[in-house]
């Protein structure tokens, strides 16, 4: 019984999360970029890492430190 349910629980990981990335929407990539001063070449500069995303290309995402 436990080998079934840790064969299943297995299958399941492998199965259930894949290794594709979701990129970001249009209408999301406006909201986020609504809020800078340069709004058109932020825009650009995301389509150009969404569509290097999307072709399976190595992107850097910076990361921001969280500030208390």
């Amino acid at each position: 019984m436990k080998l079934i349910i840790n064969l299943s629980l297995f299958l399941y990981a492998l199965f259930g999360f894949s290794d594709q990335s979701l990129s970001l929407t249009d209408y999301q990539i406006k909201k986020i970029c609504k809020k800078e001063k340069k709004k058109l070449t932020c825009i650009k500069n995301f389509q150009e890492k969404k569509s290097n995303l999307q072709k399976g290309n190595l992107i850097e995402i910076p990361v921001i430190p969280f500030k208390r």
